[in-house]
């Protein structure tokens, strides 16, 4: 039932993680059986292909109407009005929830933690039956520690309680980071516990507030849309919701705002600080209905000026959290459509992505600079991460690639640019080098005050190598870029 052509490449990094398509995972054909099989014959088919589960699939349709698992069919065994001989339908668990296989490993793996399910049923386009994913398949990855603050914040009944669980997601990652963990997976379980934190906190706040009876989504942008959050992290989030006019869309955000501020100063007491550029659902800039927000995003792509764009890249890093995920998939589709073929757009992009070089002087040493507050230092984060995420954000754009991450992004794009794997492939290692002395330094706390700051010096020759080969593939991606747009 899986597409083996579309399993995704490497680029020699985890070859299977939390982005990772769930289509193109290594998993097992499914356990089938239709309603009217008896428990018995559905018994055995579970013993001889060694399966926890079995899914229950209409058969002329093929949508999946529930699930039995090994553990459902022994506790009928042992109630003493079972019948073996009877049809599976009624041990089955019905009405579980499902996700399209499109998804993502982390989308499913924050459903079934907030869920507590064991077996999830991915259906293809048409609603029928994919396959289905256990704990197991997607917990593989992971340690114990990690499932069990997951349980804890799920746990957590005030947002007090929230905040503690918040600074043991930091030692969590801290004590990785030490252990030896690698800065892909490192920032892809940060991302999938503050996730779990940032839903926790709205579930909790949302019980305060009687909210419109209309379709709503909350959004978040940057670090946190990308999946790429360190250890040191702000708040950039919004609102979309339906509505039917301007008029309406007023009076809709006059009810949204109170529960959105609310969230934001829960999500800042949970050690998540306010945004200083106020990106954050809270303000009625950032809280609009589908088409304020097309609005928005259209006088940025029609009237690309720079300065304007420059404030606004975030927000094209914007994924779906909590709600109505179709209306952020309506918001991208039409993003993307209306950028295709934007050459003016995408050149300013180009301009302001080109602005900021890499910290490498014309000898082949670090230019290096911080004031008298952090002297002698570069920043990770604005002359290095940020390099990678504006250049391949574009590229993206321009090709129509609906993905937010920034590795996912360079894979949609790689074959249409031309790039060979290798170069790929470097390019990759090298954003996950600088992501990693990011979160060692971070962890370090050498400048508290800019937690992105770095001393090369401080650094041992190796590891001082790898971070010029790093920049060097970051200038090397600016020219692709360059020559792309101004040439």
């Amino acid at each position: 039932m899986q597409d083996s052509a579309s399993r995704p490449e490497s680029f020699g990094a985890v070859p299977v993680n939390l982005n990772t398509a769930l289509r193109n995972l290594p998993l097992a054909p499914p356990v089938v059986v239709d309603p009217a099989t008896s428990i018995r014959e559905t018994l055995r088919a579970l013993d001889v292909h060694t399966a926890e589960a079995a899914v229950v699939v209409d058969a002329v349709s093929l949508v999946p109407l529930g699930i039995v698992t090994l553990r459902d069919a022994l506790r009928s065994i042992v109630d003493d009005d079972c019948d073996l001989g009877g049809p599976v339908a009624g041990v089955m668990t019905g009405g579980l929830a499902s996700l399209s296989a499109e998804a993502t490993v982390h989308q499913a793996t924050v459903l079934m933690f907030r869920r507590g399910m064991r077996h999830l049923i991915l259906t293809g386009a048409d609603g029928s039956l994919f396959n289905v994913v256990s704990q197991g398949d997607l917990y593989g990855m992971q340690a114990a520690d990690s499932a069990s603050l997951a349980n804890a914040i799920l746990a957590t009944r005030s947002i007090a309680e929230l905040s503690a669980q918040t600074a043991a997601v930091r030692r969590f990652a801290a004590r990785r980071l030490v252990e030896g963990s690698g800065a892909e997976v490192l920032c892809e379980w940060i991302a999938a516990l503050n996730d779990l934190i940032a839903l926790q906190a709205i579930d909790l706040v949302e019980t305060r507030f009687e909210l419109p009876y209309v379709p709503w989504c909350w959004l978040v942008f940057g670090s946190e849309g990308r999946l790429e959050q360190t250890l040191v992290t702000d708040q950039d989030n919004g609102i979309v919701f339906e509505a039917a006019s301007a008029l309406e869309a007023e009076e809709l955000r006059r009810k949204f705002l109170p529960f959105a501020e609310a969230v934001n100063a829960a999500l800042d007491a949970c050690g998540f600080p306010l945004c200083s550029g106020r990106i954050m659902a809270g303000n009625p800039a950032w809280c609009l209905s589908l088409d304020e927000w097309k609005q928005r995003f259209g006088g940025w792509i029609s009237v690309p000026e720079p300065k304007a764009l420059l404030n606004a890249t975030i927000f094209f890093d914007f994924r779906p959290l909590y709600g109505r995920e179709e209306l952020v998939t309506e918001l991208q589709a039409w993003l993307l459509k209306r950028i295709k073929g934007n050459t003016a757009f995408l050149r300013a992009m180009a301009g302001n992505a080109l602005e900021q070089e890499p910290p490498l002087s014309w000898w082949r040493d670090f230019r290096l600079h911080g004031g008298p507050e952090f002297p002698h230092t570069l920043d990770l984060k604005g002359q290095g991460i940020r390099l990678f995420v504006d250049a391949v954000r574009i590229f993206a754009l321009a090709h129509g690639v609906a993905q937010t991450n920034t590795v996912e992004r360079l894979r949609g794009v790689r074959h249409a640019m031309g790039m060979p794997l290798e170069e790929a492939a470097a390019m990759v290692a090298s954003f996950y080098q600088i992501q990693r002395l990011r979160l060692q330094n971070q962890v370090s706390g050498e400048f508290p005050a800019a937690a992105n700051r770095l001393n090369p010096d401080r650094l041992h020759k190796l590891d001082r190598l790898i971070l010029k080969e790093a920049l060097r593939e970051a200038r090397t991606l600016q020219q692709r870029l360059r020559l792309d747009y101004f040439s």
